[in-house]
Protein backbone atom coordinates (compact mmCIF):
# COMPACT_ATOMS: atom_id res chain seq x y z
CA UNK A 1 0.00 0.00 0.00
CA UNK A 2 1.73 3.18 -1.12
CA UNK A 3 1.86 6.35 1.31
CA UNK A 4 -1.19 8.83 0.65
CA UNK A 5 -0.69 12.38 0.57
CA UNK A 6 -3.00 15.87 -0.29
CA UNK A 7 -2.77 18.47 -2.43
CA UNK A 8 -5.54 21.37 -3.26
CA UNK A 9 -6.38 21.14 -6.68
CA UNK A 10 -8.60 24.10 -7.52
CA UNK A 11 -9.31 24.73 -3.69
CA UNK A 12 -10.87 21.23 -3.38
CA UNK A 13 -8.53 18.75 -1.39
CA UNK A 14 -7.20 15.58 -3.43
CA UNK A 15 -5.83 12.34 -2.14
CA UNK A 16 -3.31 10.77 -4.74
CA UNK A 17 0.15 8.39 -4.33
CA UNK A 18 3.44 9.87 -2.26
CA UNK A 19 5.94 10.11 -5.39
CA UNK A 20 3.46 11.49 -8.79
CA UNK A 21 4.06 14.07 -10.81
CA UNK A 22 1.53 17.29 -10.19
CA UNK A 23 0.17 16.18 -13.99
CA UNK A 24 -0.65 12.80 -12.85
CA UNK A 25 -2.62 13.98 -9.59
CA UNK A 26 -4.50 16.16 -11.97
CA UNK A 27 -5.30 14.14 -14.52
CA UNK A 28 -6.57 11.39 -11.98
CA UNK A 29 -8.75 13.55 -10.32
CA UNK A 30 -10.38 15.60 -13.16
CA UNK A 31 -10.84 12.13 -14.68
CA UNK A 32 -12.87 10.74 -11.71
CA UNK A 33 -14.78 14.07 -11.15
CA UNK A 34 -15.87 14.54 -14.94
CA UNK A 35 -13.88 18.08 -14.68
CA UNK A 36 -12.09 18.24 -18.00
CA UNK A 37 -8.44 16.45 -18.32
CA UNK A 38 -6.69 19.94 -18.83
CA UNK A 39 -4.38 22.37 -16.64
CA UNK A 40 -4.41 25.34 -18.41
CA UNK A 41 -6.44 27.24 -21.09
CA UNK A 42 -4.69 28.62 -24.44
CA UNK A 43 -4.60 32.76 -23.87
CA UNK A 44 -4.72 33.40 -27.95
CA UNK A 45 -7.46 30.64 -28.93
CA UNK A 46 -9.41 29.47 -25.93
CA UNK A 47 -8.60 25.91 -26.37
CA UNK A 48 -8.30 23.76 -22.86
CA UNK A 49 -4.57 22.17 -22.95
CA UNK A 50 -3.49 19.25 -20.65
CA UNK A 51 -0.04 16.84 -20.31
CA UNK A 52 0.85 15.23 -23.40
CA UNK A 53 4.68 14.44 -23.88
CA UNK A 54 4.33 13.94 -19.36
CA UNK A 55 8.69 14.89 -19.85
CA UNK A 56 8.79 18.73 -19.98
CA UNK A 57 8.93 19.38 -23.33
CA UNK A 58 5.66 20.74 -24.82
CA UNK A 59 4.78 23.34 -22.54
CA UNK A 60 0.78 22.23 -22.50
CA UNK A 61 1.06 20.69 -18.80
CA UNK A 62 1.89 24.79 -16.91
CA UNK A 63 -0.08 24.96 -13.92
CA UNK A 64 0.71 27.92 -10.94
CA UNK A 65 2.04 26.44 -7.72
CA UNK A 66 1.77 27.63 -4.38
CA UNK A 67 1.27 31.14 -6.10
CA UNK A 68 3.82 30.64 -9.07
CA UNK A 69 2.70 30.54 -12.54
CA UNK A 70 4.20 28.83 -15.41
CA UNK A 71 5.54 25.68 -13.79
CA UNK A 72 5.41 22.29 -15.46
CA UNK A 73 3.16 20.10 -14.14
CA UNK A 74 4.99 17.14 -15.40
CA UNK A 75 8.14 17.32 -13.75
CA UNK A 76 6.93 18.44 -10.63
CA UNK A 77 6.78 15.86 -7.69
CA UNK A 78 3.37 16.41 -5.89
CA UNK A 79 4.13 16.90 -2.21
CA UNK A 80 1.71 17.01 0.56
CA UNK A 81 -0.30 20.62 1.44
CA UNK A 82 0.52 22.21 -2.30
CA UNK A 83 -2.06 24.72 -3.90
CA UNK A 84 -2.12 23.79 -7.39
CA UNK A 85 -4.44 26.12 -9.95
CA UNK A 86 -5.03 25.68 -13.58
CA UNK A 87 -3.46 28.43 -15.57
CA UNK A 88 -6.05 30.43 -17.62
CA UNK A 89 -3.14 32.63 -19.38
CA UNK A 90 0.69 33.11 -19.49
CA UNK A 91 2.03 35.31 -16.90
CA UNK A 92 5.40 36.73 -16.43
CA UNK A 93 7.49 35.88 -13.91
CA UNK A 94 9.85 38.44 -12.11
Amino acid sequence: MSEKITIYFEGKPVTVDAGVTVAVAVLEHSHSHNEGNYTSINPVSGERRGPNCLMGVCFECMVTIDGVPNQQSCLIVARDGMKVERQTHMQETL
